[in-house]
């Protein structure tokens, strides 16, 4: 394998990239970004690499949520705060079921580049660039807003570092209280139409709390149930903002990207000759790989060995989006290769995107029920080849939107243009989510 640098990429064919028209404008800009001090720190990086050790291993579970893409017109503590509840939420729950620790990641922080199906975008006959995120170009439809600005990457960067900072107060200075957040899904449970499902397990950790609380361990005299630790990712698509975020560790001399803890290609990136795998290749951040139905057994193992030819755990997540319809035929026979040559990946499902469709009312749309069984077969899959369904990874919010159909309150095709305020993808909202992390638990308790 040829000799890897932080540039080495620009030398491979590279696919979903902005055009830029003033190339010297996005020097200066590179210049300037990597000279700034880096988002996350490399020891903060090897402990999520650690826990991702034990997912790998069967000792734990992964939660991975938040935006489709963040927004810088929706930059504000309200929404940052409440996605972070409702990722708690979630959390507290799930680790109850399985009786195992759950590692909490999120889509925030430098989720501000989406990859797009197509370079142009058409709209009553007038042909523009596609939106790719606020880090590339803008949402509003016109020829400027469109045309990619190397500038934004600058303001990528410091909403990153304001939203990394609000959410290290949030994880340390009181707010993921445990008592607080079991307080939280009990009013959730309270005011749910389903309310009686759930009812039981949120007693059951409410009560256990207090427990805990009459024999002296509370949020008082231990920190665990006073503070939390949180990771940060996003698909790392725009390699110039990449690159110049890359930095070599003080104390083990090796690069790590700095923009987030964990970084994953897409599907539409993931060919094993382009920029996108010759970058993540010489990281030693943990990374994810989307999966879909297409992928083949010898390819799965090409990237294996390009992505952790050491065979360590926690290096590597693969993140199945395969669709409720066809996850059933082709992840078994993955699930069984990986298990034969013994390589050590964490497998996490996105049953989001092989989900999505085009509702009767014009809105681009995904079903709750789709989702939810997309999930049980990621489970079902697992009991039956003796592998361990390692996580889901949702994208999420805590606002109460409509972008997704079904739930307990019966989201419908009319409901979405009530609250459909997603700039890319629909993401399930808070009461959605609750509610799919209490179901999930069901199978995670069970595995």
């Amino acid at each position: 394998m040829s000799q890897w640098r932080p540039d080495s990429w620009r030398n491979k064919p590279i696919l979903q990239q902005p055009v830029y028209e003033d190339q010297q404008q996005l020097a200066a800009v590179e210049s300037k970004l990597s000279k700034y001090p880096p988002l996350v720190f490399a020891e903060e990086t090897r402990e999520l690499y650690r826990q991702l050790g034990e997912v790998s291993q069967g000792k734990g579970f992964l939660l991975q949520g938040g935006d489709c893409a963040e927004s810088f017109s929706e930059f504000n503590a309200p929404k940052i705060r409440d996605t972070f509840k409702v990722l708690l939420q979630m959390a507290i729950v799930l680790t109850f079921a399985g009786r195992c620790p759950v590692t909490k990641v999120t889509r925030m922080a430098g989720q501000y580049a989406k990859p797009r199906s197509a370079d142009l975008e058409t709209l009553d006959g007038v042909s523009l660039p596609s939106y790719r995120g606020d880090i590339i170009n803008s949402f509003e439809f016109t020829e400027a807003a469109r045309r990619p600005d190397p500038n934004r990457m600058l303001e990528a960067y410091h909403h990153s570092a304001a939203t990394l900072n609000l959410l290290r107060a949030f994880a340390q200075g009181g707010l993921a209280d445990l008592h607080q957040v079991s307080r939280w899904n009990m009013a959730f449970v309270e005011n749910n139409p389903l309310k009686e499902r759930y009812h039981d397990m949120a007693t059951r950790i409410h009560d256990t709390l207090a427990f805990m609380d009459v024999i002296g361990i509370n949020s008082t005299t231990s920190a665990t149930l006073h503070e939390t630790s949180l990771f940060t990712s996003h698909e790392a698509l725009l390699l110039n903002y990449e690159q110049a975020l890359t930095r070599i560790d003080t104390l083990s001399g090796k690069p790590y990207n700095c923009s987030a803890h964990m970084l994953w290609i897409g599907e539409r990136t993931r060919q094993l000759d382009h920029a996108h795998i010759e970058f993540f290749r010489g990281l030693h951040n943990p990374i994810g790989v989307k999966v879909g139905p297409s992928m083949q057994e010898d390819e799965l193992m090409k990237l294996i060995d390009t992505l952790n030819p050491a065979n360590d755990p926690g290096r590597l997540t693969f993140i199945t989006r395969m669709g409720a319809n066809t996850l059933a035929e082709n992840l078994p026979r993955l699930l069984r290769r990986v298990k034969a040559e013994g390589r050590h990946v964490v497998w996490s499902s996105d049953p989001m995107h092989g989900n999505t469709f085009k509702a009767s009312s014009g809105y681009k749309t995904r079903n709750f029920d789709a989702i939810l069984s997309e999930i049980k077969q990621f489970f079902a899959a697992h009991d039956a080849e003796g592998t361990h369904a390692g996580g889901i990874h949702l994208e999420m919010t805590g606002q109460h939107v409509t972008e997704c159909t079904g739930g307990a309150y019966q989201i419908s095709d009319d409901d979405l243009k009530q609250a459909y305020k997603t700039q890319c993808d629909p993401r399930l909202n808070a009461d959605q989510v609750l509610e799919m992390a209490f179901l999930v638990a069901d199978h995670l308790r069970q595995s």
